[in-house]
């Protein structure tokens, strides 16, 4: 019987490298059940996606259901994260925007308001294949072009 990798919630990761910005010295060795040699993300890695959503309209699962399938369709390196952002204020009421940030500008993808309604992710795939990876076959969910 040949031997098996340990499944991913028991494997001790390896020491993930330095952020371009952190000193070479550091004091303690990278230890994965030691909070304190953890080295927070210093900024959201491009290009990415973020997804604001009215936390008040109750629209926690639209936006999950978003980045997973945004995720499944453009796994890493294509997208680097996908950040979800509830708002709840009277000035984001109603809210469902879904942005690009890319080492350019932020690109709006998709507001709820101006849009008529919710992304349908057929297309809000095409947008985001468009930009981020313009020879991306989608299968069955691509436009004929």
């Amino acid at each position: 019987m040949e031997p098996t990798e340990p499944d991913c919630a028991s494997r001790v990761p390896d020491q993930p490298p330095l952020p371009q910005n952190a000193s070479q010295n550091v004091s303690a060795p990278y230890d994965p059940m030691d909070a304190s040699t953890f080295i927070a993300p210093s900024s959201l890695p491009t290009p990415s996606i973020v997804v604001e959503f009215c936390d008040r309209c109750r629209w926690l699962h639209r936006a999950t259901w978003t980045a997973t399938e945004l995720f499944l369709t453009f796994p890493p390196p294509a997208l680097k994260s996908i950040q979800i952002m509830p708002l709840n204020s009277d000035e984001t009421s109603g809210r469902f925007r879904v942005w690009l940030v890319s080492q350019d500008k932020p690109a709006l993808l998709w507001d709820r308001k101006i849009e008529g309604g919710f992304p349908e992710l057929k297309v809000l795939k095409q947008r985001i294949r468009d930009k981020v990876q313009p020879e991306k076959s989608l299968g069955h969910s691509d436009v004929s072009k």
